[in-house]
């Protein structure tokens, strides 16, 4: 990948941060904790005339807390970092149905018309010509060029590969991050409302036990939620991965297929 494309990719991602920031904020704002509020106060009421009334579990009083808001920003960014890079590999699956070495059964490749095979790579979009399998055949035909050896053009395409499935794989990095960290948010709104639960121990002893169970209510809440939106997050994640080591796994079949089987020193 060249620098403009890291530039590209890092601009990506700053810019999907703060949308994903002002998106879920907007939505908490407007939505999520006015209507959170009124579901308490109705739930208040509703207990004060009577005492055996068992309140539901209400979607906004959930989700309505600084750590759940947070999850679901690093959700929606995650989400746009794997989007991105799916495009890619999406863009990258499209060349294996365009015959980049336009051979037949009974084609036989020599070292002296390697050039003439890769003129037709080199006519490609730069943009293309930057993607896994046509650097790999380019190198693989230059590799032939210079050295006359099918089994060193083997060992050039398994490498190339090889490189790419471990940059791909780094390049998860960030999205290994924030899987890790959203249940690491959901830990600390536990944390958070277990010590609120403590500091409110001496009202609970006098009988008023609201502002502890709804201290602990923070402290579930958050864990659940964060829970089930890092679940969503690795499934995404490990398809994404699958998805990248399928793409490096056919190069290699391509390039067998399309050109080392037609090679003749």
């Amino acid at each position: 990948m060249n620098r403009k494309a890291l530039s590209s990719e890092f601009i990506f991602q700053l810019f999907s941060l703060v949308i994903a920031i002002l998106l879920v904020h907007a939505v908490y704002v407007t939505v999520v904790r006015p209507n959170a509020s009124q579901a308490l106060i109705e739930e208040a009421v509703l207990i004060n005339e009577n005492p055996d009334y068992v309140p539901d579990r209400n979607l906004y009083v959930v989700v309505k807390d600084l750590e759940q808001e947070a999850c679901f920003v690093l959700m929606l960014w995650a989400i746009a970092l794997m989007a991105f890079k799916a495009r890619e590999i999406y863009r990258e699956r499209l060349l294996f149905d365009r015959h980049l070495i336009p051979v037949d059964t009974m084609t036989r490749i020599l070292p002296q018309d390697t050039r003439e095979y890769a003129r037709a790579i080199e006519s490609l979009d730069a943009p293309d010509q930057e993607r896994l399998l046509p650097k790999t055949l380019l190198a693989a035909l230059n590799r032939f060029r210079s050295t006359h050896s099918v089994q060193d053009v083997a060992q050039t395409i398994r490498a190339i590969c090889e490189a790419e499935s471990d940059r791909l794989d780094s390049e998860l990095s960030m999205i290994r991050y924030i899987a890790w960290a959203i249940p690491s948010i959901g830990f600390l709104g536990t944390v958070r409302g277990i010590g609120q639960a403590l500091g409110q121990a001496h009202q609970a002893a006098q009988g008023d036990i609201a502002g502890v169970t709804q201290s602990l209510g923070v402290a579930f809440n958050s864990t659940f939620v964060a829970l089930l939106i890092s679940i969503l997050i690795m499934f995404l994640m490990h398809q994404l991965q699958l998805a990248q080591e399928r793409t490096t796994q056919e190069t290699e079949q391509y390039c067998d297929q399309r050109l080392l089987r037609f090679l003749e020193s």
